[in-house]
């Protein structure tokens, strides 16, 4: 019979859903034939949604399509089955083979294949086309349909976030004026114009930057372990210190007999009180750095995973900022010798000076140096640190008038014509410096403001914003800069767009800024012939610090040249 002369190839009648032969064949309108209780079932599932798609080739059908049983479908896989049984041989059959062993069904954190039906397997692959996620059974019969047209990624649970919300596209693109990835379509919309490279090239940059980070981290842990190796010691050396002036003091007063035993007590109290407060201070910030040095460990560990994701926006999209660490100094000098000393002295003066080396012996022991970052008095000792800064002629706004040889900056009406550039702030009037600001710094500026004008003296990372119109882009406005803000009438301080309105009264004209990046602190000063306090941030730097400047109308700042 001709029938039995036509040569069928199973694949081309097992069902894609239930990957069987196909029972009661159904031909939807995009032209993929399926068991008419397989696309039943799939469709049911998506009645709320009030969409119906294939679950080869995703194309969608509103309203739902009517299901007829396709008849010449139906008489193949008849005629299949029949050639079947022909084909079997007459001796008893042997045993079947070896089922393939099955696609592992999905656990936690694994990827569901979007085309099984009931009980979900897990997927080995994601097509960006389909934007569906396939097992390896479904994985075949998308590759026979689609040959290797399309394009397939390891599995992930993320394609949704890497198709545009707005154009329904893929996020192709990223902008880096806006600071987000965006499709080819935002790109000839609102996009036009802007800063915009591929996001692999985007993820490439980055990725050079986050590496000098982690190499950062890697700096900070070290210093981190330096720092608790020495507070360690601190503590050694105080319970020494303090055990030693405690033995000595009691073999200097036994020898004064009766007379004196009161007042023998009394200084003991008094290094015991002081030994108990600085050891408690010091494992204190002994338990502090432990857990940072665990942080910063875990979040080494994260950027390492990330920067091996081959998932480039999630790459982009994850970046976050790291928590916030506790910055400690630490001092390791604690010495009683002057207790001892006029302990000695108090048993040759004998009774007649005893009240008066009493309370000696009460100062000397209260102002022994705690544990804890050192604090400068005097504008000498901050020059020690003092360094000359640089303008980043890359940065100026265009109404910024450089003079002096690149030290005074000046607002003006007039555009300068500086160069196109990335690095450039292009709507406010904001400039930075060269230097990278790490360990201690020390700088000063002048400055000077019409009416109720003023300048910002802050600090920033290289990575704030140059490009648009928000004002996250003004110093103090986002979490990547610190500003000082003065005017002739008073002075605040901004931080992440929070005010905090200082209690300072005719602020000098000349503002030193002080910053130790390790210790997380940042100072400012107003300098005439002392130093006075304007405010003092404790914080964590995650990246090295850049001096910055911004103007209003009529404002002028000059950088100081120091001599040390």
């Amino acid at each position: 019979m001709a029938g039995a002369n036509i040569s069928v190839d199973q694949d081309q009648f097992t069902c894609s859903v239930c990957l069987d032969l196909l029972r009661v064949p159904v031909t939807i309108p995009c032209g993929h034939s399926y068991c008419m209780s397989c696309i039943t079932d799939c469709w049911n599932q998506e009645d709320q949604k009030r969409i119906y798609r294939c679950p080869l080739c995703k194309q969608t059908f509103t309203p739902r399509p009517v299901l007829a049983k396709n008849v010449v479908i139906a008489e193949m896989v008849e005629k299949l089955k029949k050639m079947r049984l022909q084909s079997a041989p007459a001796a008893p059959p042997a045993a079947p083979p070896a089922a393939p062993p099955a696609a592992p069904h999905t656990g936690s954190g694994d990827v569901q294949c979007d085309s099984c039906t009931g009980r979900k397997k897990k997927a080995v692959k994601s097509c960006l086309e389909c934007r569906s996620s396939y097992c390896q059974n479904h994985l075949k019969q998308h590759e026979n349909l689609f040959s290797k047209r399309h394009n397939l990624m390891d599995a992930t649970g993320r394609l949704q976030e890497m198709i545009c919300p707005q154009h329904d596209k893929m996020l192709e693109i990223y902008c880096r004026t806006d600071q987000r990835c965006i499709c080819m379509l935002c790109l000839v919309d609102e996009h036009k114009n802007h800063d915009t490279v591929s996001t692999a090239a985007e993820r490439k940059e980055k990725q050079r930057y986050y590496m000098e980070t982690q190499r950062e981290f890697q700096k900070i842990i070290q210093q981190r372990e330096e720092d608790l190796q020495q507070l360690r010691e601190a503590v050694a050396s105080h319970k020494r210190s303090a055990q030693t002036a405690v033995e000595d003091s009691e073999r200097i007063f036994t020898e004064l007999i009766r007379s004196i035993e009161r007042r023998r007590s009394e200084v003991k109290q008094l290094i015991r009180d002081q030994e108990r407060a600085a050891v408690s201070r010091a494992e204190e910030r002994l338990e502090q750095l432990e857990k940072e040095i665990n942080d910063l460990r875990r979040r080494d560990a994260e950027l390492k995973q990330l920067s091996q994701t081959k998932d480039h926006v999630h790459f982009l999209q994850s970046l976050s900022s790291v928590s916030r660490l506790t910055a400690l100094a630490v001092s390791s000098h604690l010495s009683l010798d002057a207790v001892v000393k006029t302990g000695f002295q108090l048993r040759e003066e004998l009774q007649q000076f005893f009240r008066e080396t009493v309370e000696n012996i009460s100062k000397r022991v209260k102002t022994i140096q705690h544990i804890g970052t050192p604090e400068y008095q005097t504008r000498e000792e901050f020059l020690q640190y003092s360094r000359l800064l640089t303008l980043d002629m890359n940065s100026v706004n265009n109404k910024l008038r450089v003079s002096e040889g690149n030290a005074v900056i000046t607002v003006t009406d007039t555009d300068q014509g500086y160069p196109d550039h990335p690095d450039r702030f292009d709507s406010w009037n904001q400039a930075l410096c060269v230097e990278r600001v790490t360990g201690r710094c020390y700088w000063e500026v002048e400055w000077s403001g019409k009416g109720t004008l003023g300048v910002a003296i802050a600090v920033a990372y290289k990575t704030i914003r140059r490009k648009g119109e928000s004002n996250e882009i003004l110093a103090g406005c986002n979490n990547q800069s610190w500003r000082l803000y003065c005017s002739p009438t008073f002075c605040s301080f901004f931080y992440n767009n929070i005010e905090t309105v200082l209690p300072v009264v005719n602020v000098s004209s000349r503002i030193g800024v002080y910053v130790d990046h390790s210790a997380g602190i940042l100072s400012f000063y107003s300098v005439s012939d002392t130093m006075s306090l304007i405010h003092r941030v404790q914080t964590t730097f995650t990246q090295p610090l850049y001096a910055m400047f911004g103007f209003g109308g009529y404002s002028m700042v000059k950088l100081c040249c120091l001599t040390k």
